[in-house]
């Protein structure tokens, strides 16, 4: 049931030392009087000037530019230039309505998302990829897995191969595993996709479980998916209808002192983590549904969402075995396991699942932004998270971080995000692939886009 209602609800949804005087050439920004968050190590550079030319930062000086007439000039007085933030679980309309999808990809825009990573492929997510490449279409670099493998779209071994090769044969930058695979067709499906060299990446099946998912190699796990599984006692006697979501219904028979092993056989085989603690945090506790009902970023998804989200929050909370005391607990281990990931040097990933329940895209980066340190993590160490870490794992020393040479993706904020996390939605403009963006766009693109 569980699996049912996940599926439904994804279904109705990148400092030097330079001459003094460089000449802008036309097209080139420039902002002058800046703070900069390089984000390469946790500090704070005052008072440097920035020129961005053909998408990538040309030089960072501690004096003026000489620039030309043309050059678009920001003054960044009192404000913090920070990289672009990236969504690493994020979901694109997984149909042909590319109008749907430009909606989508303006609100990450608007809230200073540069980079998102599509975890329900379609193909018409390859055209939305190279338009996007191409300039076409104003939005974040799009990093898109295929049409997800699960127990509905692989019912043998041999067919899961051939999925396999079909997508990496259309070039989805990777395979989206969802739930209610057998581990007999994950094997199958994991080796052939070593074979072909595509990652995978997603939830873990119940039948496979999180152990055979590391061994396998998955780029990612999404969710905490199997975690809390993998710390409960004699858990292979357990339905996975009994488990729960995310295992939800054991959590309290988790045994904490097996944490360390999970975290050391993630670091050991490289598996990065995306949380989605906004998913958690929003859809499955407690909270009362109009809490989040009513929150001004609702004004962008449309009635019929609103009232679907309403629905699932409200009929999860009110489902047989639904217990205050224990999602209270389960969601601490969740936080625990988050704080645990970070301080045994596991890469985490910001992700939300946007949109999801309660998850609206792009706000609800900064929403897990939060979350996380709630969970134990500083502030610096939450913006790595998508960042630098999100460079480190694309193999990109170019992006997530303000340096020279680094890809023209920021955020300009009018307060420091080091000082208290909610400062990343103070955004003044957003440069993206080194577009300005600027709060009088941002507004109005807000404006066009509500409900």
């Amino acid at each position: 049931m569980n699996k049912l209602i996940y599926m439904f609800l994804l279904v109705t949804f990148i400092s030097c030392n330079a001459s003094k005087n460089i000449a802008s050439a036309p097209g080139d920004i420039v902002i002058h009087s800046v703070n900069i968050i390089p984000m390469n190590e946790e500090k704070v550079v005052a008072n440097q000037t920035v020129l961005i030319r053909n998408g990538r930062i040309e030089s960072i000086v501690s004096s003026s530019i000489n620039h030309s007439k043309d050059a678009t000039v920001i003054d960044g007085s009192g404000k913090y230039l920070m990289p672009g933030l990236a969504e690493m679980h994020a979901h694109v309309p997984p149909n042909d309505n590319m109008d749907a999808m430009k909606e989508v990809l303006l609100l990450f825009a608007a809230n200073g998302v540069t980079t998102i990573r599509g975890m329900l492929g379609h193909p018409k997510h390859l055209e939305l990829r190279s338009l996007i490449n191409s300039g076409e279409v104003l939005g974040p670099r799009f990093i898109t897995s295929g049409p997800s493998f699960s127990g509905n779209s692989v019912k043998s071994a041999e067919q899961g191969a051939e999925m396999v090769r079909q997508q990496k044969a259309a070039g989805y930058d990777f395979l989206k595993i969802h739930p209610g695979i057998s581990k007999e067709n994950f094997a199958v499906i994991a080796q052939t996709a070593k074979e072909v060299n595509i990652p995978i990446a997603g939830h873990v099946p119940y039948d496979v479980g999180v152990w055979r998912a590391i061994d396998a190699g998955f780029a990612t796990i999404e969710h905490l998916d199997g975690f809390v599984e993998s710390l409960v006692p004699g858990i292979e006697n357990i339905t996975e209808q009994e488990n729960g979501f995310f295992g939800s219904g054991v959590g309290t028979r988790a045994d904490t002192t097996k944490i360390p092993q999970l975290m050391n056989a993630l670091r050991l085989k490289n598996i990065w983590v995306v949380p989605t603690q906004a998913l958690a945090e929003r859809w499955m506790s407690p909270i009362e549904a109009s809490v989040f009902q009513n929150a001004p970023e609702m004004i962008y998804m449309s009635p019929n969402t609103r009232t679907q989200w309403l629905n699932s929050k409200n009929n999860f909370m009110n489902s047989a075995g639904y217990n205050t005391d224990n999602m209270n607990h389960f969601l601490q281990l969740r936080r625990k396991l988050i704080y645990e990931l970070q301080r045994k040097g596991v890469g985490l990933l910001l992700g939300a699942d946007a949109p999801q329940v309660y998850n609206v895209p792009g706000f609800s980066a900064h929403h897990e932004l939060r979350y996380l340190v709630d969970a134990g993590l500083t502030p610096f160490e939450a913006l790595q998270t998508g960042t630098t870490n999100v460079g480190r794992f694309l193999n990109r020393t170019d992006l997530g971080v303000v340096v020279q040479g680094a890809v023209a993706d920021l955020v300009l904020l009018n307060h420091n995000p080091l000082e208290n996390i909610n400062n990343t939605t103070s955004i003044e403009g957003v440069i993206l692939n080194g577009k300005w963006l600027s709060k009088q766009w941002i507004t109005d693109t807000l404006k066009s886009l509500e409900k």
